[in-house]
């Protein structure tokens, strides 16, 4: 007996040995055993990026919402006294169902499946997730045992329809891992999926069974990288009057579709750009079976808007003569008549006269002056037949009709050559910006929010220039006279405050099965215009298809009330001189960086010009505009200096002025609403520093009435 009881524990305390020497017991690394027990990780998510406009304000990120869990084992009940599993599917599923989008039986039929399997815990899909904080509250409320929610994240689209088509939407989709994650399925949260896509962190740490941290462990934390954010060209508050706008005309005449677009012709920026019909990105309500952008992957005959370019040809060679007349009516071209748009023509009468009233037989005239082959140059000098190389994907090229004889002649008036809405921003960027030809982008740039590192910088970027500045500026004053003569087609287009330079469009649309609609209603109504015409700061493009107008309605009225109310709306935003000021003359902002603050403002008030002062001590720290900017003689300048700030009276001004007090004050002004200034939280005189949150409230002009003389009394010129 104690040779046995020796031998075996002989055997167990070699076995003992050999463990504690190696480490190992059957073939197995004990130590790693033990980690993989205890080891826990739990995921830390990453946020996808967010997508911001010029200003800062953002038009997409995440938000918080929930998902829910149904714990549905027995097994998380014990050694509690209240039940923590799912008791009573039937009572469960019934009060689900009132609040999630899934019916009842399925709610119970996914219930009483995974009890059966033996599953701990369950969800429910898509229609578990994207739970709102309210809904979460409401059904906590009914104190569902079992009932659990993690919090999760969900793509907000905080504006509704805003540029819906090109902002896009992401929806969660499950992964390899079976987690649910954002995927962009259109538009740019489409095209930048990749840049969007944050990668997760985590947190590793030794825990026991029920994941509490053990003593005497760290965490090992792994930081989750948010996805890249994207700034775009596009400026929320003109893009908000561009849907309203557009919301009004749609409700009023019902149209096929619209298409519009906003730009900048002295960078190529696009400001605002939407269509009709849109939709509703968070829900996807309205979304049809037409999921392109319009404006860039979408041709149309543009009508009578591409006269403006086979006036600039004519003026660029030296053909236009203004003065001179033709027979308008009929012209003949082979066995084909073109005809004017009233059929029978306004008799003899002169080539300014014919442009201005949209004469198609004046451009067939011209086109013999220029010369056929010349002319189809200078269609593609203006970008027609290939892409503009914006910063989008899909971009349609649209095709310059010129085989036959028959063909340029209709091209002159815009009918059988095809273009997109783009390509025309881009051509008349040249005759707004004295001939300098700029390619359109959407993209300001791309920031990694994790490092602030500029990932990609887009800037703009001049094409060839298809004509001279001369030519620009004399082409820019017939179009201003199609607004301004009392036989111009445009006289709609006249704004209250501004002077306006355009060409309308009225167009034949291709029918599927052969030939072109007709009819009033079954026209593509256009217009192509800039304001102020003095120095163009915006281009404005409509176009309407197939409107349902009365009897007593023409074409021009749809695109007039659109662009008129933008266009108004939006230099009034920019804080652009007035036309109907006094002009006054400009001066050269000068260097006064490092001078005193009180003897700076008395140099510039003598002037004429106005000044705001941020810190009345010391010497002056920053200036705005920057020394060397051109600036109306009546305009402001904002001086920093050092010492207590106090508020000035902010009523009346813009956005934009709030924004420049904002970045060289650094006082946490918060801008609640679009518009005009018509509140604030501290009164003027109030002394702030940096610490000290400023609420202002702003209002749309159309909302309300800004007192006389108030807003041009922070007249800041835009920059370059």
């Amino acid at each position: 007996m104690f040779l046995l009881y020796g031998g075996l524990f002989f055997l167990l305390f070699s076995r003992f040995v050999f463990i504690q020497v190696t480490g190992t017991a059957e073939g197995q690394v004990l130590s790693t055993k033990a980690d993989s027990k205890y080891s826990r990780e739990q995921v830390i998510p990453a946020s996808r990026g967010k997508i911001i406009d010029r200003n800062g304000d953002v038009i997409v990120e995440d938000t918080l919402s929930y998902k829910i869990i149904a714990v549905i084992s027995p097994k998380a009940t014990n050694n509690s006294n209240a039940p923590r599993h799912v008791v009573d599917p039937e009572n469960t599923a019934k009060v689900l169902a009132e609040y999630i989008n899934l019916p009842e039986q399925d709610i119970l039929d996914i219930l009483n499946k995974n009890i059966k399997a033996g599953k701990y815990q369950v969800e429910f899909g898509k229609s578990g997730r994207d739970i709102s904080y309210k809904v979460m509250s409401e059904i906590k409320n009914n104190n569902l045992p079992g009932i659990i929610f993690v919090q999760d994240m969900k793509r907000l689209y905080p504006n509704g329809q805003f540029a819906s088509h090109l902002i896009g939407f992401a929806l969660k989709e499950e992964n390899e891992d079976g987690e649910a994650v954002p995927v962009g399925k259109m538009g740019l949260e489409y095209i930048y999926d990749e840049e969007l896509t944050g990668t997760h962190g985590k947190v590793n740490f030794k825990g026991d069974t029920k994941g509490f941290l053990l003593p005497n462990t760290e965490k090992m934390i792994t930081k989750p990288q948010d996805g890249d954010n994207i700034y775009l060209t596009i400026d929320k508050t003109i893009q908000n009057f561009l849907e309203d706008a557009l919301n009004k005309a749609e409700e009023k005449y019902n149209p096929e579709k619209i298409t519009a677009i906003v730009a900048n012709p002295k960078t190529g920026e696009i400001l605002a750009m939407s269509q009709r019909p849109t939709f509703e990105p968070n829900t996807r309500e309205g979304l049809s079976t037409n999921w392109l952008n319009e404006a860039i992957e979408q041709t149309i005959e543009p009508g009578s808007t591409m006269k403006i370019f086979t006036l600039a040809s004519a003026i660029e060679e030296g053909v236009w003569e203004p003065n001179a007349t033709y027979k308008s009516g009929s012209y003949k071209v082979y066995d084909r008549t073109i005809r004017d748009h009233n059929v029978y023509g306004w008799g003899t009468i002169s080539y300014l006269e014919g442009f201005q009233r949209s004469s198609n037989v004046s451009m067939a005239y011209l086109l013999n002056r220029i010369g056929d082959e010349t002319f189809i140059e200078y269609i593609h000098r203006f970008g027609f037949g290939e892409k503009t190389g914006i910063d989008l994907p899909h971009e349609a090229t649209g095709t310059v009709s010129d085989k036959y004889p028959i063909n340029r002649v209709t091209t002159t008036y815009g009918q059988g050559t095809t273009v997109t809405p783009i390509q025309l921003i881009q051509a008349m960027t040249a005759i707004a910006n004295k001939g300098k030809m700029m390619q359109p982008y959407v993209i300001e740039k791309i920031v990694d929010p994790n490092t602030g590192e500029v990932i990609s910088d887009h800037k703009p970027v001049e094409k060839k220039s298809p004509i001279s500045a001369k030519t620009a500026d004399q082409v820019k004053e017939i179009l201003a006279s199609t607004v301004t003569s009392e036989k111009g087609t445009a006289q709609r287009f006249k704004l209250a405050d501004y002077t306006t330079a355009g060409k309308t469009g009225t167009a034949q649309i291709a029918n599927p099965e052969g030939g072109y609609f007709w009819g009033r209603n079954l026209f593509l109504y256009s217009f192509l215009g800039m304001a102020p015409v003095e120095d163009p700061q915006l281009i404005v493009y409509v176009a309407v298809h197939k409107p349902k107008l009365k009897d007593t309605e023409v074409g021009s009225e749809p695109t007039s009330e659109i662009f008129n109310s933008v266009t108004e709306n939006s230099l009034k935003y920019l804080n652009i001189q007035p036309e109907n000021l006094e002009l006054a003359s400009s001066i050269e902002m000068p260097n006064i960086v490092g001078e005193n603050v009180v003897e700076s403002q008395s140099r510039l008030e003598s002037q004429g010009l106005k000044t705001v002062i941020i810190g009345q001590a010391e010497n002056v720290k920053e200036q705005f505009p920057a020394a060397g900017t051109s600036i109306l003689a009546n305009g402001t300048v904002f001086l920093q200096g050092e010492g207590n700030i106090k508020l000035p009276n902010f009523s009346g001004w813009s956005k934009r002025n709030i924004m420049i007090y904002k970045s060289l004050s650094n006082i946490p002004i918060e801008i609640s609403g679009d518009g005009y200034v018509t509140s604030q939280s501290l009164t003027a005189g109030s002394v702030v520093s940096k610490d000290t949150p400023v609420v202002v409230h702003l209002t749309t002009p159309e909302e309300t009435k800004i007192a006389p003389g108030l807003e041009e009394s922070m007249e800041v010129p835009p920059q370059d």
